[in-house]
């Protein structure tokens, strides 16, 4: 890494204007948008998120490069408003996620402070990751180390490091030096306790004074830089990023600008967009969710993965490397294929990964019929309307079906001597239930479509020897099958709404209201744009409203159950 410190007096600079016509003067300058007039309560509450396991591991890649082993996976959030990224803002830490924390920046540190052992093999990374080398490896060296330390703090930490803080890592790494008689095992571990340390850990929105709008604020440059980074690339500001904060170029629209252009074309950009999506598909179920081997014996962990691979990838390919029309997703027949899909889908497939079109015989176009959405949304032996028509309002038209009442008869949907052959039979018990029929009405009837695939998304045409009818409707629009359904879903208004909203509340790191005035200005440029996803994040991320902070609204919390929790405290130096 190289020296980050641009000097203290740039680091410190703040625009001071003066007088109605130097504000006048700049006017032009400052506005982020193009819209004539912003709304006075556009803007987000200024947030502390937790931050996530995949952005803890991007964060590392970018620092450290692609061989540190950041090791397993991390403690599971919960979701709020259907994304986990959301959950992230009610910072608290359970023990359990915080033992996970501990022992990734034992491992990384560890790493990065390795001497390697070419005779194994092993790469010595501190050759590489530590900018300077000490005068006697046995011994401290506070001017080496205060260099390491500014370097990677700026990084973590997402801005410089205060002198006060420099001296203070620097003075523990020199006392572990003279413990260890190791230099490196002293920067070991400094960089050990910055990656445990809450300024690392937590996403904080940091604010100042917003000069034009008199008593309220605006996320700080730093804090902008964090908002922008972990939006479009689901880490850690790069250097260039930083560099573009130190000096207040994110307030003007050039600046801004050309930071948004160039991360947006950057190979990370991949990194945030599928961070998104996996998060809003709720692919993180995947990593516990099994088939029965009995039903589904060519059903295996590696089937399960790749399914969640293919749909990250034709989404990454349909998005950002043919920039096409969002709605397209529920439509297209363009995706991959694995040697693990190839039996789920009847076809020969080559070792690693390769393009597919899915034929125009094959019942299957567009996402719903990929293997991740149907297998995520069904029982380990069996196939569940229900839970697909419940997901698909949910997922993609964000609409909330409320959860079954209680002491729900179960039997006729799960007996398997029932006389009755097809879901569509058995869930017509439900039907006809007044406490139950409200919900089935608006999930059955597109459930249903998909029950030409079984619980571990195989074609099938019939069920029990009986033949399945697959006809169906969402919000009066009738269809035939699947394939009519994903054209359903394509052409539904709610369906590029929703996005927007989910997109805007992933950006920003919270819940937001459905009569937030922002939303129908993005979805409006969204739909000008051609539904282009990176159109959108651009929108987004160039938008005043991304940056402005203003109070957070009445709301009643809602109590979790009870867990042991570590609350942490954030303290910017």
């Amino acid at each position: 890494m190289r020296d980050l410190m641009k000097g203290d007096e740039a680091g410190r600079r703040r625009w001071i204007v003066g007088g109605v016509a130097a504000v006048a003067a700049i006017a032009a300058v400052v506005l982020l948008t193009r819209e004539p007039s912003l709304p006075t309560n556009a803007g987000s509450p200024a947030r502390v998120r937790l931050m996530t396991g995949a952005q803890f591991a991007n964060s590392m890649e970018y620092m450290f490069g692609p061989s540190i082993d950041v090791g397993s996976a991390f403690a599971p959030l919960q979701r709020v408003d259907g994304l986990l990224a959301l959950n992230a803002s009610q910072v608290s830490v359970t023990m359990g996620q915080m033992q996970d924390f501990q022992r990734a920046a034992v491992s990384i540190a560890s790493q990065v402070m390795s001497e390697g052992n070419l005779d194994r093999g092993v790469p010595s990374h501190r050759d590489a990751l530590v900018p300077c080398k000490p005068a006697v490896a046995t011994e401290p060296d506070d001017e080496c180390a205060a260099t390491f330390v500014r370097n990677a703090g700026r990084l973590l930490f997402r801005r410089p490091l205060s002198e006060q803080k420099v001296a203070e890592l620097v003075g523990n790494a020199h006392q572990a030096a003279d413990s260890l008689d190791d230099f490196y095992g002293g920067l070991q571990v400094v960089l050990e306790s910055m990656l445990i340390n809450p300024q690392f850990l937590l996403i904080e929105d940091t604010t100042e004074p917003d000069p034009d709008r008199s008593g309220h604020r605006r996320l700080d440059n730093y804090g902008l830089a964090s908002r922008l980074s972990f939006l479009l690339w689901n880490s850690i500001p790069d250097e260039e990023l930083l560099d573009a904060a130190e000096k207040g170029e994110l307030y003007t629209r050039r600046g801004r600008k050309r930071e948004v252009e160039r991360m947006l074309a950057s190979p990370r950009l991949e990194n945030g967009v599928r961070a998104f999506f996996d998060d809003m598909f709720g692919f993180d179920h995947f990593d516990s969710l099994s088939k029965d081997p009995q039903k589904y014996p060519s059903i295996t962990g590696a089937t399960l993965q790749d399914a969640r691979e293919q749909t990250l990838r034709t989404v990454v390919d349909h998005l950002l490397h043919k920039n096409a029309d969002y709605r397209d997703l529920f439509t297209t027949r363009s995706t991959f294929i694995s040697r693990a899909l190839g039996p789920v889908y009847q076809v020969g497939a080559a070792p690693g990964w390769s393009s597919y079109e899915l034929p125009a015989n094959s019942g299957r176009a567009g996402i719903l019929t990929h293997v991740s959405f149907l297998t995520l949304h069904a029982h380990p032996a069996r196939s569940s309307a229900t839970l697909r028509g419940k997901a698909l309002r949910e997922v993609f038209l964000c609409q909330r079906v409320p959860p079954p009442p209680p002491n729900v008869d179960f039997s006729a949907v799960e007996d398997p001597d029932s006389s009755l052959k097809t879901a569509r039979e058995k869930l017509e018990v439900h039907r006809t239930n007044p406490s139950c029929a409200g919900c089935h009405k608006i999930t059955d009837p597109i459930g249903l479509t998909l029950e030409n695939f079984d619980g571990a998304g195989q074609f099938r045409t019939t069920e029990n020897g009986a033949q399945i009818d697959t006809s169906g409707e969402l919000d009066g629009k009738p269809f035939k099958d699947a394939v009519g359904l994903g054209e359903a879903l394509r052409n539904s208004p709610a369906l590029p709404t929703c996005l927007v909203k989910q997109v805007y509340s992933y950006a920003t790191g919270g819940s937001i209201n459905t009569r937030d005035p922002m939303l129908e200005i993005f979805e409006q440029d969204f739909a000008d744009s051609g539904y282009r996803v990176v159109d959108l994040l651009r929108d987004i991320a160039m938008s005043e409203a991304f940056s402005r902070i203003v109070p957070a609204p009445p709301s009643k919390q809602e109590l979790a159950a009870p867990t042991e929790e570590i609350e942490i405290l954030t303290v910017m130096n």
